[in-house]
């Protein structure tokens, strides 16, 4: 939708792209801290709710979208919400599915985020865990390889779960 700063927003996101996530670590932890959320598991996966990839991402994909189809339906007296919901949202389940796939794969595989903001290990997530299994005195290889395979199956049954919306988006990619 229109609105006055919309450029200015986007921008504002570009710019956010550009900065080291290593950089927004400890504003990050401000946050949680005084949230109380540390050693929490939404303390853990805060950061992932809004990435400015995602936002890109479903810009651009919505850009696409003919306004034909808006203008139908406000034709035919469809509001707002309405448009969004059931003409809008439909037609972004291959961004979507790219986008969930991805804020999984970041929030899955990172390790520095839930070291820090995890105090206890109860609440320390599979690669976290995983580091504890090697150390300097001896390394558990069967526990470290069995690990490794826990960490790797939920992604695999995401992304073949998520196949047929990636295919989908690639049939429909050069379609106007």
């Amino acid at each position: 939708m229109p609105f006055r700063a919309r450029n200015l927003v986007f921008g504002l996101v570009m710019a956010q792209m550009m900065v080291p996530g290593i950089v927004l670590m400890i504003p990050q932890f401000v946050v949680v801290t005084n949230l109380g959320l540390v050693n929490t598991i939404f303390g853990i996966a805060l950061p992932y709710l809004v990435m400015p990839l995602g936002i890109f991402l479903m810009r651009q994909f919505m850009a696409e979208i003919p306004d034909e189809l808006v203008h139908a339906a406000r034709i035919d007296g469809a509001g707002e919400f309405r448009i969004f919901f059931r003409i809008v949202m439909p037609l972004c389940k291959p961004p979507l599915a790219t986008l969930g796939l991805i804020t999984f794969l970041a929030a899955w595989n990172n390790f520095l985020w839930p070291a820090v903001v995890a105090q206890t290990q109860d609440r320390y997530t599979l690669p976290v865990a995983l580091a504890i299994f090697s150390n300097h005195e001896s390394t558990h290889y069967g526990l470290l390889l069995a690990g490794a395979v826990v960490v790797v199956v939920p992604v695999l049954v995401l992304f073949l779960a998520l196949q047929r919306f990636f295919i989908e988006g690639i049939a429909s990619t050069g379609i106007k």
